[in-house]
């Protein structure tokens, strides 16, 4: 009889769960038309630490209110031409409740490190005062676990400046030193950033970015440990 690994079970129960209450935008989460959307969230360059970097980080989904397919893309290019942190993640999206939804999937790390490949087990949604939180458990094709927790709120200023703090962290089971990362609570990335919405889909921005590499992943990195940089980028949608 073929053994089905903890996450692969998860994920199959994600099909048959009912969806309850009402999707995001207030409508009744039965099916409906097949909508997309897309969002660059950072697409920003990271000054005043050496080496300097450009970052970006987008996602974007199509399908109903109840089922979607996720497409998230994340990392960072350095002064030096090394890309590091680079993240693609391929989720399917099933609503649990009016503000979350339950995510099952594949990421892959391809960046200038080793190439790793992971299975994939979340939620997505929205805690009290509209804290948009994303919590996903990996196990990699190495034998490798870890866990990421993202944090991110808008406070709107004005009817077109909007502050956001936004924070994630992520651990790991073990050591990787293909990866540069340590066992346990690997690095920290923070930031706070003002952006004017010159339209709803458009938006430049400036603020600070902090980058920490804690325990073991901070003596593997080749670069400073902590860093705090000024940031200035767009964030669009579409």
């Amino acid at each position: 009889m073929t053994r089905l690994s903890p996450f692969a079970a998860a994920a199959l129960l994600v099909l048959p769960l009912p969806a309850l209450g009402q999707s995001h935008d207030g409508h009744h989460v039965m099916g409906g038309d097949i909508q997309s959307h897309a969002i660059l969230e950072q697409f920003e360059a990271r000054m005043g630490a050496s080496p300097n970097a450009f970052r970006w980080h987008g996602q974007a989904w199509i399908g109903t209110d109840v089922h979607k397919l996720w497409l998230r893309s994340e990392g960072a290019v350095l002064g030096n031409g090394t890309i590091e942190d680079g993240r693609q993640e391929l989720l399917y999206s099933r609503a649990i409740s009016t503000y979350f939804d339950l995510q099952a999937g594949w990421r892959i790390d391809l960046d200038s490190g080793t190439t790793r490949n992971w299975a994939a087990l979340g939620v997505r949604g929205l805690l009290p005062w509209f804290i948009e939180t994303e919590a996903t458990v990996y196990a990699s094709d190495a034998g490798h676990y870890a866990a990421r927790l993202a944090l991110s709120h808008d406070i709107r200023l004005t009817r077109r400046l909007v502050l956001q703090p936004q924070a994630e962290a992520t651990v790991y089971s073990k050591a990787d030193p293909g990866r540069h990362l340590g066992a346990g609570l690997s690095g920290v990335d923070a930031g706070l950033r003002l952006r004017y919405e010159w339209t709803p889909q458009f938006a430049p921005y400036v603020g600070v970015a902090y980058g920490a590499r804690i325990g073991q992943s901070a003596r593997m990195a080749d670069e400073p440990a902590t860093q705090i940089r000024f940031v200035f980028g767009v964030r669009s949608w579409f």
